[in-house]
């Protein structure tokens, strides 16, 4: 009993001394709260010099030709007209390089990624022979220029008849994707646990649908992310367009801008009224799949 009360005062001093002062004043709250302010700050700045070219764009798409060029292009808007957008749509011919760009962008997205989750399923699932050398083969092919590849490609839709039409820019932008969409696809699908195919196989599915009923449901993910990537590269390419069609008509939206430019050369409303018309269906397929575009731009890497 005499060595309790001894050591009770003890114990009450230590449970009374005051907590160790931290370094910086004690006051990590006060500091993570000023670090999150400039962070939302900084950020806020950013977007808003991100945010500024588009809104000049929107704001003269909706300005008169006689209020630009009487009050210049950076002024204040004294006038609001939807007339920018009738002359690039009717006038400018937006309205049919539209349907072409869709008539392209569609069904290039399904094919690709129905050939890609095809390969990606069985080099993915099955051990087949050399299935690392045709990934890396792949994966290599995205990383050769597009430019030192412009001559061939369009020497080789002249010999397959296939050159000035959609059909060719289709084949082009189906070659260049697949390989990419396969590397992704594989990635995601090889993280699938094996036990969801094996007990498949037990109750008699074959590889078709162990494909269709159990890999394809799962890797949904994935593919609505490379849906809305694949869609927004398509649309927006210009390269392939300008490199194997030749004939206005067939044009895609992304090509037609540039004449579109040359046709209204300094009536700027018309031009601002035709780059928000091409912009459009990107900025609604991104808003629709904003989750999965986001998470696709690191999926390959994190699966």
């Amino acid at each position: 009993m005499a060595v309790t009360h001894a050591s009770a005062p003890a114990a009450e001093k230590r449970r009374a001394a005051p907590a160790p002062v931290r370094p910086g004043g004690g006051r990590p709250g006060r500091r993570r709260r000023w670090a999150t302010a400039g962070f939302h700050l900084s950020a806020g700045l950013l977007s808003v010099l991100w945010l500024l070219p588009i809104a000049l764009v929107l704001v003269t798409s909706t300005r008169s030709f006689d209020d630009i060029a009487a009050n210049g292009l950076g002024s204040l808007p004294h006038s609001f007209t939807l007339d920018g957008f009738r002359q690039a749509w009717v006038d400018g011919g937006q309205q049919r390089a539209l349907i072409n760009s869709l008539l392209v962008t569609i069904p290039t997205v399904l094919l690709s990624l129905a050939l890609a989750s095809m390969a990606a399923f069985g080099l993915s699932r099955y051990d087949l022979p050399g299935r690392r050398t045709l990934l890396l083969v792949m994966l290599g092919g995205n990383l050769l220029p597009p430019q030192i590849l412009l001559i061939p490609v369009s020497k080789l839709s002249e010999l397959l008849g296939l050159y000035d039409s959609l059909y060719a820019l289709i084949g082009v932008q189906v070659g260049f994707g697949v390989g990419f969409y396969v590397f992704v696809l594989h990635g995601f699908m090889r993280s699938i646990p094996p036990e969801i195919q094996q007990a498949a196989v037990i109750d008699g599915a074959g590889p078709w649908q162990i494909y269709r009923r159990v890999i394809m449901p799962l890797a949904t993910p994935a593919l609505a992310a490379l849906s809305a990537l694949s869609f927004t590269w398509i649309f927006n390419d210009l390269l392939w367009a300008i490199t194997v069609l030749r004939t206005d008509s067939q044009m895609p939206i992304t090509a037609s801008l540039i004449g579109l430019q040359g046709q209204y050369v300094s009536m700027w409303n018309v031009i601002a009224a035709g780059s928000v018309i091409a912009a459009a269906p990107t900025v609604l397929v991104f808003l629709r799949f904003q989750r999965h575009f986001v998470a696709g731009l690191n999926l390959g890497a994190v699966k």
